[in-house]
């Protein structure tokens, strides 16, 4: 086959487009989650949640944060471990949740994960029971009768409820039925999921690798083992290399030779296309680090800097924040990672403004002297 040469303007742009951030915006909510294949959920909203902020990056203010909870109410929608599909896309996982958790290469989180649920199958039947009679049910009201109480280091320490359900939706036991304000509600998978026959393991594969590549445009072939959702994508596609950018790459054949037309857009921390800081260096030669963890004194770009798209160059950040309270998307700075001309400044402000309107907030923006003005 081919080794498709492409030069690393070619791979911004098949990236770019594939991720629905060229000058042809999708149609609709369900149009981006399916040309996507998933949206993140995260509970940090320092500008807007994150699956609302990525469907945003690509709708623009025409979409309403309601069509998400509407799909997801319908089941258009689902979410499975804090990811938001397409439901007919279960199909491609419920054969593997029936042979959790021998799927991929062993390693020791795996053999934990396996030996954990086997000592806690009383816990685990208990659970099943309290859900069959009385579910959908918040985390809190359901039994803890764990003999052996989970240990992690981090904030999930103990945490032995929320563990096991976790690790029960990757068994395909129960399943995130709806949400009531921030708690998940929890349900029997059966009642959740759409009745979709599963397709067979290796078929499911296969096709998550090539809706994968569809969605990023070009990837790796291999990458580090990841719980939820991987970065690479296998044999999909074909091989392809890059332009000053070491190893092979896998391309989308689909998007080859195409006509590129960007726009401006300004992306969640977590957009799929800034997701894999790997790739986004190699591809993009972008320097961005996620700063919310670090003491202010030591951010570059800001708490929840927003990374800045325009064409098929990633060009800045947007340093901003929604004050709710005061009813305003106040904006701290705009870092220039090159001098902006009049036509970048003036797309990237409009994109800003469409920002503030969408989250029904008035603008502010700083003035050269670094006071705030209202916009």
């Amino acid at each position: 086959m081919t080794v498709h040469e492409l030069s690393r303007t070619d791979a911004r742009r098949i990236a770019v487009r594939a991720q629905l951030l060229d000058a042809t915006r999708p149609d609709g909510l369900l149009d981006v989650v399916r040309g996507l294949t998933l949206l993140q959920i995260d509970p940090i909203a320092a500008v807007a949640p994150n699956a609302d902020l990525v469907a945003w990056s690509r709708l623009g203010s025409a979409y309403a944060p309601d069509e998400l909870a509407a799909a997801l109410e319908k089941r258009t929608l689902v979410e499975l471990q804090a990811m938001v599909r397409p439901a007919e896309d279960l199909a491609l996982y419920r054969a593997e949740m029936a042979e959790w958790p021998e799927r991929g290469t062993p390693s020791s989180w795996r053999e934990y994960h396996r030996t954990w649920v086997a000592a806690n199958e009383a816990c685990r039947r208990d659970i099943l029971d309290r859900l069959g009679a009385d579910g959908p049910l918040p985390s809190r009201e359901l039994p803890d009768t764990c003999a052996e109480p989970w240990r992690s280091s981090g904030w999930t320490n103990n945490r032995n409820v929320t563990k096991l359900l976790e690790l029960m939706v990757q068994r395909g036991e129960v399943a995130v039925a709806g949400r009531r304000g921030g708690d998940r509600l929890w349900d029997l998978a059966d009642r959740v999921y759409p009745g979709t026959a599963p397709l067979p393991v290796e078929d499911a594969l296969r096709l998550r690798d090539e809706r994968r590549l569809r969605a990023l445009g070009i990837a790796r072939a291999r990458g580090p083992e990841c719980q939820v959702e991987p970065a690479d994508v296998g044999e999909a596609g074909e091989p392809a290399v890059v332009e000053g950018v070491r190893g092979k790459w896998r391309v989308d054949p689909a998007q080859l030779g195409l006509p590129f037309e960007g726009r401006a857009a300004l992306l969640s921390p977590f957009d799929r296309l800034v997701h894999d800081r790997k790739r986004m260096a190699e591809l993009f030669a972008y320097e961005y680090q996620l700063e919310m963890y670090k003491p202010a004194a030591k951010r570059r770009w800001g708490y929840f800097a927003l990374p800045v798209l325009y064409g098929d160059r990633l060009v800045g950040k947007l340093d901003a924040a929604a004050d709710r309270k005061a009813g305003v998307l106040r904006v701290n700075a705009l870092h220039e990672d090159e001098p902006f001309t009049k036509a970048m400044s003036a797309e990237i402000g409009r994109e800003t403004e469409d920002l503030a309107r969408w989250l029904e907030l008035e603008l502010v923006l700083p003035d050269r002297t670094g006071v705030s003005r209202r916009r």
